[in-house]
Parts: structure tokens; C-alpha cells; sequence
């Protein structure tokens, strides 16, 4: 399954490697990933791959929003066909 995670926050040093460590931690593939910062606000998105990792989605969301809490940004990970299907337009 893919699954997007999106982050949103004030810039901080640490945010990328705390993400790509739990996905590390728990065999989930980073296959994109894209980042900017605009006016101090960051703001990541990656696309993932959940098909050999050692949790499932829910779990693997409330790990990110704790280390988002912890962090001060918001992290958001959802089924990639759902993602989809939220934000097509027409």
C-alpha cells in the first residue's frame, strides 16, 4: 500500500531525519519525498510504501503524530487511493 505523509510546521533542525527514522525503524519505503520552506514554515511530503513494513497504517499514524507533537509540526499520513480520491478536482 502507498500512503502520503504530509508535515506542516515552523522550520526546525531535525524534522526530515525524525520522519525518515521511524520509517527506517518499522520497514516503510520512502519512495519520493519533497520538502520546501517558505517564510520559515515547512512544509514535506512523501510518498511511501507500507507493503513490507512491520505496522500497519494506524499505528504508523499515531507514531507520526507523536513525533509530531514532540516536534511542534503537524504529520499527517494517509492511504494514498484516499489522498487521491480527497483531492481530485471536477
Amino acid at each position: 500500500m502507498k500512503v502520503v505523509i504530509t508535515v506542516v510546521g515552523v522550520d526546525r533542525t531535525g524534522i526530515i531525519a525524525a520522519v525518515s527514522q521511524i520509517m527506517a525503524e518499522h520497514q516503510v519505503n520512502i519512495l519520493t519525498i519533497n520538502q520546501v520552506i517558505l517564510d520559515g514554515i515547512f512544509n514535506m511530503a512523501m510518498i511511501v510504501d507500507m507493503d513490507q513494513a512491520s505496522v500497519n497504517l494506524g499505528t504508523l499514524q499515531q507514531l507520526l503524530k507523536e513525533k509530531g507533537d514532540t516536534l511542534g509540526v503537524e504529520i499527517r499520513a494517509q492511504n494514498m487511493e484516499i489522498f487521491n480520491a480527497m483531492h481530485r478536482v471536477g
